[in-house]
């Protein structure tokens, strides 16, 4: 993103300079610690020491604000990747390369959205309202780093577009099962209360009633790696 500069407040006060990637930074601790419901110019503006108006040449209005939170995890994202182990190591120990590709990018994001839960559904939402071609550069980057491990393994343009409509559909929908609100009274010590299962029937829903302290519980890493490895086994399968 470029580096624009202008007034702002250095993090111990003093002024600084205020920058894009500052300002969508601002942006995504403010919907971190308070949601998206408190995202707007004028807090944003507030959190940095500016008028709103200082703002619109960084992101012309509350829109541009929403899809720049967005780039704000996905540039993230890129940068734990550039951090996080190559999947050349997993190679050595007898994984392929695409896929310990694709595991290490599905964990990454993973670890990204649980570090902020409040910008899950903003990255759902504005998938299904922004134009493929109208996306931040980082966001269409993340699609091409999966289209390129599956051209190595093999996969064409046409058949590699599943594959990656079923990477995406695991990896959020993975996460936003791990999010899901579950806890009816956090101050409540025992779990059959703390889940409030007393509101749940247990005629109409005995089932779910007894499987719901185990639904609690977050199946973590090894269970998103599960169903990814399953994914990818179905599709391999269907090349031969």
């Amino acid at each position: 993103m470029a580096r624009d500069e202008g007034p702002g407040a250095d993090d111990d006060g003093r002024p600084g300079r205020l920058s894009r990637e500052r300002v969508l930074a601002t942006a995504l601790e403010l919907v971190d610690r308070e949601g998206l419901s408190a995202l707007t110019m004028r807090r944003v503006g507030a959190e940095l020491g500016v008028e709103a108006m200082s703002l619109y040449r960084y992101a012309p209005g509350k829109t541009a604000l929403l899809d720049g939170v967005v780039e704000a995890l996905f540039l993230q994202l890129e940068d734990r990747l550039a951090r996080a182990p190559t999947p050349e190591a997993a190679a050595r120990a007898g994984t392929p390369a695409w896929r310990a590709e694709l595991h290490r990018v599905a964990l990454v994001t993973y670890q990204v959205c649980l570090d902020h839960p409040q910008g899950l559904p903003l990255i759902i939402t504005r998938m299904t309202e922004v134009p493929l071609a109208r996306r931040a550069p980082a966001v269409l980057r993340d699609q091409e780093r999966v289209l390129d491990a599956l051209a190595d393994a093999g996969f064409d343009d046409a058949r590699s577009v599943p594959v990656l409509r079923a990477f995406t559909a695991w990896v959020l929908g993975y996460v936003s099962v791990e999010l899901r609100a579950m806890v009816d009274n956090p101050d409540e010590p025992d779990p059959a209360f703390r889940l409030g299962l007393y509101r749940m029937s247990f005629r109409e829903v005995p089932r779910l009633r007894a499987t719901a302290p185990a639904l609690a519980e977050r199946g973590g890493p090894e269970g998103l790696a599960a169903g990814l490895d399953a994914l990818l086994d179905h599709f391999i399968a269907l090349r031969r």
